[in-house]
């Protein structure tokens, strides 16, 4: 299985569950999942080294003139992706079924 870090599990998982969306609609609902904010630059970041490893498509949908006639790039998730998701899924609730309450003794304050 392939590395993934946190940030790009959690944007492909916003990607899967949508088909396809924008970057500025993936901030909002990362931030309403998560109740923390995040930059659309570092949204950008993430989809374009995603992008680079067949993990994420995008282009460019039409011009609107709430934007002055440019363009939003739309973004989805690869099956790739898909895959990886639901391999990533299958080895959580995996390790989660064997993990038991811990023991408070061990905390300390």
């Amino acid at each position: 299985m392939e590395s993934i870090g946190s940030l790009e599990e959690i944007v492909l998982m916003i990607l899967l569950k949508n088909e396809k969306i924008n970057s500025v609609d993936i901030a909002k609902e990362y931030e309403d999942a998560l109740s923390k904010n995040i930059s659309i630059p570092a949204i950008h970041v993430v989809l374009k080294r995603m992008e680079k490893k067949g993990w994420v498509n995008s282009e460019f949908g039409q011009p609107t003139p709430e934007r002055g006639g440019r363009r939003k790039r739309i973004y989805w998730a690869t099956p790739t992706a898909y895959k990886l998701i639901s391999e990533l899924n299958e080895v959580k609730t995996k390790l989660w079924s064997g993990i038991t309450k811990p023991s408070l003794q061990y905390v300390r304050t």
